[in-house]
């Protein structure tokens, strides 16, 4: 390891005069990254066909946080299941922190849109119209001539019109793909919210994946931050085998090599997106690309010598020469995990597609009614939680009484949740006690799906 370098103490993409450092990657090819191409293209067609698939003619997978409607694997999910979603959430944060535990910050560089985009779809666009980065540094240090306007201009094309296509995916999402083809095909003036949306969103991408960048990842993103209170000494990260390759030292036909395996190529710093070198150690800018693994081990194959100077390992095992191993650390995180799943499993499928609650109002007594009958004022929500219209009725199962509704109705549209009042209307020489236990059944289309205890309160009196 350089123990001359300030590369703590400074990003690799700022200069000392606090101006931007362009990153010109050289174009990484190896296993890992014919790899990395092949994930990146199955979650490219994940995330655009997705929102075409139908579960009883609704979406498979929405998130409208606006609307505060989310549906996920064809289960519709909203304010009312809250619980279920706080618990999921909990849960997907522990695996996120247990998964970085144990792998490091992979998903940045397998999984996360960021880097897929970036380096599958517009890096690549950018290689086919300016060539590698030798060329590209010459063509912007170039004087602006007709050929040079031709590629920019070309490049900048693609990139928006790639932009507006990732937009249209991510609001795909958010809203169905049935409003978001309201919008592209109806004037603007009359979905303007979603045509303002739609072009917000192509120029925020535009910008983020033509100038910002791998700055997006090093100054943004929160989970880069969080890895260095989430990675230890037995986390598997991209790391540089400095045991072996040091000290570094050129190649030399003409003497006998007493250095490391390094040869200092550069060519792990070359093709790195963020511009770090790897050789300083684990930093913050690293997003586990491994296009520095790739780099390397085709220089190691040139040189005769063993692949993985860069490689998957951990700190503790490049200092003591040891294999992974499970740490209580990850142990626990595992077992907190386990049992938020197994919670989280258990909502999920006690989850009941319509969910009735009735209370006696509070603070009410009986009310004298006509005909030497007695009622009792109630409150009920009844939500329902499925695609379908339900025709929802009470009766009570105990005694003879009428169940009177005060304003609403019992018919429920999809995904909607009732609140009202009713009363329970029965003749006074039914109850022989001043409180007497109710049970009312509840009816989804004619079949009793569940039954709900309440209490009446009637005009005997004590003696």
């Amino acid at each position: 390891m350089n123990e001359t370098s300030s590369y703590k103490d400074s990003v690799s993409t700022i200069s000392a005069q606090g101006r931007r450092v362009w990153v010109y990657p050289k174009k990484p090819k190896g296993r890992f990254t014919s790899a990395r191409t092949v994930v990146a293209i199955i979650l490219i067609l994940v995330l655009v066909v997705t929102p075409f698939i139908k579960v009883h003619d609704h979406p498979f997978m929405l998130f409208n946080l606006l609307a505060r409607k989310f549906i996920f694997f064809g289960l519709a999910f909203g304010p009312y299941d809250f619980a279920i979603l706080v618990v999921g959430f909990i849960a997907f944060a522990i695996f996120i922190i247990l998964f970085t535990a144990i792998f490091g910050r992979i998903f940045c560089g397998w999984v996360c849109p960021q880097t897929i985009f970036m380096e599958m779809v517009f890096r690549k666009v950018e290689y086919w119209i300016e060539g590698d980065f030798r060329k590209q540094i010459a063509l912007d240090k170039s004087d602006w001539t007709f050929q040079k306007y031709q590629k920019k201009i070309l490049k900048h094309i693609i990139f928006l019109f790639l932009s507006f296509l990732v937009a249209n995916i991510l609001l795909a999402w958010v809203i169905g793909v049935e409003e978001l083809y309201k919008i592209i095909t109806v004037p603007p003036s009359q979905h303007l919210s979603g045509f303002i949306a739609i072009t917000l969103f192509s120029g925020l991408f535009y910008l983020i994946f033509s100038r910002f960048r791998e700055q997006a990842c090093t100054v943004v993103c929160p989970y880069g931050r969080l890895q260095g209170v989430l990675l230890d000494k037995n986390s598997l990260v991209v790391a540089y085998d400095n045991v072996r390759g040091e000290p570094r030292s050129k190649i030399n036909k003409k003497e006998e090599r007493t250095a490391g395996d390094c040869i200092d190529c550069n060519l792990c710093v070359d093709v790195c997106p963020t511009g770090i070198d790897i050789r300083n150690g684990i930093q913050l800018e690293c997003v586990n690309c491994t296009a520095c693994i790739d780099a390397c081990d085709e220089v190691m194959d040139k040189v005769k010598k063993p692949r993985g100077l860069i490689r998957y390992d951990s700190l503790q095992g490049i200092k003591d020469r040891i294999r992974f191993s499970i740490t209580p650390r990850i142990i626990s995180y595992s077992v907190v995990l386990f049992l938020l799943v197994s919670l989280f499993s258990y909502l999920l499928t006690t989850r009941e597609d319509i969910e009735v609650n009735i209370l006696r109002t509070p603070g009410m007594l009986f009310q004298d009614q006509p005909n030497e009958k007695i009622s009792n004022l109630y409150n009920f929500n009844i939500v329902n939680k499925t695609f379908e219209p339900l025709n929802v009725s009470l009766k009570i199962k105990n005694i003879e009484a009428e169940i009177v509704l005060l304003g609403s109705d019992l018919n429920l549209d999809p995904l909607q949740v009732e609140e009202g009042k009713f009363m329970i209307v029965a003749d006074k020489k039914v109850f022989s006690k001043l409180n007497t236990a109710i049970f009312i059944g509840v009816y989804q289309n004619g079949k009793e799906i569940t039954t709900f205890k309440t209490s009446f309160l009637s005009n005997i009196k004590l003696k």
